[in-house]
């Protein structure tokens, strides 16, 4: 299921276009909706676990461990 996601902060991100492409480096600004197919899951980094998320869209391009604080659920 898709849903309609909003950047909350100005960020950089990594967009995996094809396993066999290199990773597109894109600006993202606060306030930028997409739909995003979203799988959450928790890392752990050196100062403790962290929530993130693996957003899917659908031209079939992925962004991998995006931390949940930076974006939010529109619908």
């Amino acid at each position: 299921m898709y849903h309609t996601i909003e950047f909350a902060v100005k960020c950089w991100i990594d967009v995996e276009i094809s396993p066999k492409h290199r990773l597109e480096r894109m600006r993202v600004h606060k306030g930028s909706r997409l739909k995003a197919h979203v799988r959450s899951y928790v890392v752990e980094t050196v100062s403790g676990p962290v929530e993130v998320s693996d957003l899917f869209f659908e031209d079939g391009s992925a962004i991998r461990q995006v931390p949940c604080g930076c974006f939010m659920f529109v619908d």
